[in-house]
């Protein structure tokens, strides 16, 4: 899945008579980014996790139950690689939920912004509005790739019992796919609202007279390529 993530800004903040709202705002904002390092690191390494355990999947199906000791083994395997996905997961909303509690310490500023800055707090309101959709959205998709990780767990221990039934198995594998498909849609909100957020702030930064240089003008995206499983 691709994962839009928050867009970058330098801005030189004036020190003479302290920093105005709008420049505190900034600060906020932009340390908020930072907090997310970590979200942003977690992406490739999660894109070569999500690959070694498909094919480690594919190998699964490709066995016959003559074989079964490799199914067994293959199936741990597979197993570990998920409880590792489950951590790279963890640390990615440990870094969105700093990064959260960062970004709302700008609610009280907006109100400090006077009537000559209206435009600007009108962009500051919509900004505000468009992050908390992006956290909310953040939420879900957390919780539905969660539960995708919990089926595949389930799944590779079901894959090491002898008397696991096609019909048992193909349940399983429909259930996953049901999730993953959850997890894509999910994704796609997060993104929306990422991006519609990086649009608004600049559009803030511009109403609010920040001269500020992008470190990224486009929206950098990770490939995080996300399973759908099937029996054969």
């Amino acid at each position: 899945m691709l994962m839009a993530l928050l867009a970058a800004a330098a801005f030189i903040l004036s020190a003479c008579t302290g920093p105005s709202a709008q420049e505190e705002m900034y600060d906020h904002l932009e340390k908020a980014v930072t907090l997310e390092d970590a979200f942003r690191e977690q992406q490739q390494p999660l894109v070569e996790l999500e690959n070694k355990e498909q094919e480690l999947y594919n190998q699964i199906i490709d066995l016959s139950m003559n074989e079964f000791d490799q199914i067994k083994q293959l199936s741990q395997e597979a197993a570990d690689v998920v409880e590792q996905r489950r951590e790279k997961l963890e640390l990615e909303k440990e870094s969105i939920e700093a990064a959260k509690e960062e970004f709302e310490k700008i609610e009280p500023l907006i109100s400090d912004l006077d009537e000559e800055q209206a435009e600007a707090k009108e962009k500051a309101n919509e900004l505000y509005e468009a992050m908390q959709n992006r956290y909310e959205a953040y939420k879900t998709l957390y919780n539905a790739y969660d539960e995708a990780l919990t089926l595949d767990a389930e799944l590779y221990e079901m894959l090491q019992k002898e008397d696991l039934t096609e019909e048992q198995l193909q349940n399983q594998i429909d259930s996953i796919n049901q999730t993953y498909t959850e997890v894509m849609e999910a994704n796609d909100q997060f993104n929306q609202y990422t991006e519609e957020y990086n649009e608004l702030k600049k559009e803030f930064y511009e109403a609010a007279e920040l001269d500020v240089t992008y470190e990224d003008e486009t929206n950098t995206e990770e490939n995080a390529d996300t399973e759908n499983e099937s029996a054969e």
